[in-house]
């Protein structure tokens, strides 16, 4: 596309914030406190980008519940601490919103959690749309979510776009029929993001606007 994407659908952690450290450690102190376990980077965060209970699930069915209270208590106390930002995300926000593109925001957060994350970083006001794990009934990978961003916009597929970090971001926006962007900044690298086919891959934030605004 000559002219890029437009409209524009961002995930959040781990692709327009950078909540890596924040998850991680999340899932640890929950993890330990509820099961007693230490358990690998890798796997601790191998289900984000999928509703925070189904993450807990992958950990114990039987303390889903008390692993999600524990983790949110956590997380939300440190969110202000640990959160961060990418260095040029912001600029390419700011230069996508005026040259006028739809940006809609797609997250498998509930809302209290994308709010307390707006209140620590200022991105929150470049997205016309923001939906999260509160607004649809099925979440990523199915497409529900990202159907409900386009619709919300009044947009179709044509010339949509989502990106994303996680395979479960890729995969939805697959089978919703829009263009899929991986980055690879966030919580999964070049494998695991290869094996789920996205259209496009970036490395860098750089790279990234080159592909949105369709430039050389």
């Amino acid at each position: 596309m000559s002219r890029g994407f437009d409209p524009i659908l961002f995930d959040l952690d781990g692709t327009v914030v950078d909540t890596v450290v924040l998850i991680r450690e999340s899932h640890r102190y929950a993890v330990r406190a509820v099961l007693g376990q230490e358990l690998s980077d890798e796997r601790l965060v191998a289900n984000v980008g999928k509703p925070l209970l189904e993450q807990m699930h992958a950990f114990s069915p039987a303390h889903a519940d008390e692993l999600y209270r524990v983790y949110r208590e956590w997380n939300h106390a440190h969110t202000a601490e640990l959160i961060a930002s990418y260095d040029g995300i912001g600029g390419l926000l700011d230069t996508l919103t005026r040259d006028g593109r739809q940006l809609g925001l797609v997250t498998s957060k509930s809302r209290d959690a994308v709010d307390l994350a707006f209140r620590s970083l200022d991105v929150g006001r470049y997205f016309d749309i923001v939906v999260t794990a509160d607004d649809s009934e099925r979440h990523k990978p199915d497409p529900e979510p990202l159907r409900l961003a386009l619709e919300r916009l009044g947009r179709g597929v044509d010339g949509a776009c989502y990106i994303g970090d996680s395979p479960f971001d890729i995969q939805a926006g697959k089978r919703s029929g829009m263009v899929t962007v991986a980055v690879t900044w966030g919580f999964f690298g070049h494998d695991d993001l290869a094996a789920v086919q996205p259209d496009i891959t970036c490395d860098t934030v750089a790279d990234l606007g080159r592909v949105l605004l369709g430039a050389p």
